[in-house]
């Protein structure tokens, strides 16, 4: 029995304080026993050495440390002299100037396939940081199709980053935690290695949340391994007893971040967390381990609804065991995993355990493998449809998630689908006919909506229609899944060009609308040819047909839309200023640019002379005079397409005639209050066009009183007066 967890980090710490060297990893090499090309490693080490020469890590540790702690890690999972080799030279033809084409010469075809798939994209230059991930990531997942070793690369060397990751700087430390954790983590699930996937969720999490890990780290050290020592001396001898000798029995701890999702982001405490300590039972074959399993339940006493049987129902990255959790005297919940040596190599070594590359995998091994990396062309296929890049996180991120459900069919058959994923999704995972005739669904034998999420163990029956029928577009925004989506998308593309042709069409209209980008007849062609070469469209139909099917988003083309516009604009030729004479209007205004316009005074602020004005040009209905702080002005002036419509204006000096003028008057309630406000202003003779008074609450009225006004100054002069008329409380223009 052995503490894997304590050994493996004891390992790992070592790693990171002493420097490796060749003679080192040569010595690995020579104990594994495996029948290694040492030459071919050997001159991959020096090419590499060379290559590097005097350069340095951030550390300040010799580069080279690097590609050798990455073939070590390699060496530890088990792979072939070609993937060691590529693993010393994966950085060389990024860094250095040895081309991929010279390793190619030197080594063949299969080693330089796996530097290239490792190498990112360095002589192309992107707009922003997303669309450079996007695109290395997905030449490295084209190159994991054709090969899965360039993967397994990748992630033995994003984990010995991860592991002398202090070096960054802070940001650096933190977008490369979280591009761990959303990217290569699910990846390192999805292929099955364990291990890794493990210890790249901790230590991203050491650097997204420093104090949640540390707490965590704290909480299980406090909890130590005698219990699990106990729990496992006693089921040794409980097996022995009942005929099962040989079990070998190891325990584990939860790791750091299998706990902090459940703490805290499904709210539990630590006490509430039943599978923070396993207990692991590896046996010789199938038969024992359901044994085995009886003999657990009548030891401990099970937890309801804890157990999986993963042996008969492989997860998709092909994990098999048995889980059950149990609780014993002690009062502390553990679980307990049995399955055979094959099953927990495949555990802790996933894809890396058996690829058709290593000897004696052929047949029907091959077609298997092919089935398990049937994910990567999937991914790979619905990104063809999309011209953006960033698609394919997206969707990395929705269909690699560690949760998963497990649905059946009426038959029988298990669908796998990832956490959140409906109904639609798995009818197009059974096949993309019945998902086009698809018109509902029974689960359980019940009618549900088909925006229905998947939840583990349902029988899920698919209702088709007539083969004709098809998907509908508002499934784009229902499914999880990218094969759903590549399968929607694939339909539409197909079936229905002309419509997608003129839907695309009428959306890209209404935005360019929205946009305000206006083109002549001159400048549409150009434009749109533009935009559909930079959407990696052979043609505007094809570009309208791609909007309209889904493969282009409209919210994603708007920068380059913009980008467009703006280049459009600065070839235009700039208009000539003319400068006008200022004409007098028949109303006392002075309007520039304008003769001979008629004008009218808006009702929404009444402007007067010596109001700050300016003037908003109508459609047929002349010039209408705004004071320039006017609630409506300030909103229209808001939206590009008014910009050119409002001009300067400003009051005549010779300016006399009446303006009219409304006024709001609070006064306390009493007889005579309207005729001693009629007599004030016919006083000043001041000219009264309407006049309406009403009662209002707490004895006070309301009065509303147009009045003829010459300007400002005169304005001021009426309302001082009005003020001074008794029991009138307040003035204001209204």
């Amino acid at each position: 029995m052995e503490n894997q967890r304590a050994m493996h980090e004891s390992r790992q710490a070592d790693n990171a304080r002493l420097p490796i060297t060749y003679e080192v990893l040569k010595q690995e090499l020579t104990d594994s026993g495996r029948p290694y090309d040492f030459d071919m490693i050997e001159r991959a080490y020096t090419l590499a050495e060379q290559a590097h020469g005097g350069q340095r890590r951030r550390s300040g540790e010799p580069y080279i440390c690097h590609p050798l702690s990455v073939a070590q890690i390699l060496v530890e999972l088990g792979m072939d002299s070609e993937s060691i080799a590529a693993a010393l030279m994966h950085d060389v033809a990024e860094d250095t100037p040895v081309t991929i084409a010279e390793i190619k010469q030197k080594f063949g075809p299969e080693v330089a396939l796996l530097v290239d798939g490792v190498t990112k994209l360095t002589q192309i230059k992107f707009s922003n940081v997303e669309d450079r991930q996007a695109e290395n990531l997905r030449k490295m997942l084209l190159a994991m199709s054709q090969d899965v070793r360039v993967m397994i690369i990748k992630l033995c060397d994003r984990l010995h980053n991860m592991r002398t990751g202090d070096a960054w700087p802070e940001q650096k430390r933190r977008d490369k935690a979280l591009e761990t954790m959303e990217v290569y983590a699910p990846i390192a699930h999805r292929l099955g290695i364990s291990n890794i996937k493990e210890e790249l969720e901790d230590r991203s999490l050491h650097y997204l949340d420093p104090v949640g890990y540390e707490t965590i780290r704290d909480l299980l050290n406090k909890h130590g391994d005698e219990f699990l020592h106990t729990v496992c001396h006693t089921i040794a001898g409980h097996l022995a007893e009942n005929g099962i000798p040989k079990a070998t029995i190891r325990h584990r701890v939860k790791s750091i971040y299998g706990i902090y999702r459940k703490m805290y982001m499904q709210n539990k405490d630590f006490e509430e967390i039943y599978d923070v300590y396993a207990v692991r039972i590896i046996l010789d074959n199938v038969s024992e381990c359901y044994t085995a399993l009886g003999l657990i339940h009548d030891m401990y006493h099970p937890l309801p609804n804890r157990f999986k049987d993963y042996i008969s129902t492989p997860k998709p990255n092909g994990y098999q065991s048995l889980h059950t959790t149990v609780i014993g005297r002690e009062a502390i919940p553990f679980e307990v995993q049995i399955r055979t040596w094959d099953m927990d190599r495949m555990a802790e070594y996933g894809i890396a355990a058996h690829w058709k590359y290593k000897a004696g995998i052929t047949g029907s091994s091959n077609d298997k493998l092919d089935e398990r990396l049937a994910w990567v062309r999937q991914l790979l296929e619905s990104q063809r449809s999309s011209a953006d890049a960033t698609d394919l996180l997206s969707d990395i991120k929705s269909d690699l998630l560690p949760e998963e459900v497990f649905a059946f069919t009426p038959r029988g058959d298990v669908i796998n689908l990832p956490a959140g994923a409906t109904v639609i999704d798995f009818a197009y995972a059974i096949h993309s006919a019945v998902g086009n005739r698809m018109v509902g669904a029974k689960v359980n034998n019940r009618i549900v909506p088909i925006d229905h999420k998947v939840q583990t163990g349902e029988i899920i029956e698919i209702l088709t229609g007539p083969e004709n029928r098809g998907p509908s577009r508002d499934w784009l925004n229902i499914v999880k899944t990218s094969e759903a989506k590549n399968k929607i998308r694939n339909w539409f593309k197909k079936e229905r060009r002309e419509e997608n042709i003129e839907e695309g069409r009428n959306a890209l209209e209404r935005e360019l609308r929205r946009n305000m980008v206006l083109l002549t007849d001159e400048q549409r062609a150009p434009f749109l040819e533009n935009l559909a070469r930079r959407n990696r469209c052979n043609s505007v139909e094809e570009m309208y047909a791609a909007i309209g099917y889904g493969g282009l988003q409209l919210s994603r083309m708007l920068s380059k839309i913009k980008e467009e516009y703006a280049k459009l604009k600065e070839t235009e030729p700039k208009p000539i200023k003319v400068e006008f004479k200022p004409i007098h209007s028949s109303d006392g205004v002075v309007v520039e640019g304008i003769d001979n316009c008629p004008i009218k005074f808006a009702k929404c602020c009444s402007p007067l002379p010596g109001d700050d004005i300016i003037g908003f040009v109508t459609r047929g209905f002349g010039v209408s005079i705004h004071k320039r702080d006017c609630a409506n002005v300030r909103e229209s002036m808001r939206h590009p397409e008014n910009a050119d419509r409002w001009v300067r204006a400003y009051w005549a000096d010779d300016a006399k005639e009446n303006y009219k003028a409304s006024l709001e008057l609070t006064c306390m309630d009493r007889a005579n209050l309207v005729s001693d406000i009629a007599l004030a202003l016919g006083d000043m003779r001041v000219p009264i066009y309407s006049l309406m008074a009403r009662a209002a609450e707490q004895g006070r009225a309301r009065m509303s009183v147009t009045v003829g006004i010459t300007n400002t100054e005169h304005l001021n002069s009426v309302v001082a007066r009005l003020k001074k008329v008794k029991d009138v409380i307040s003035v204001i223009r209204s």
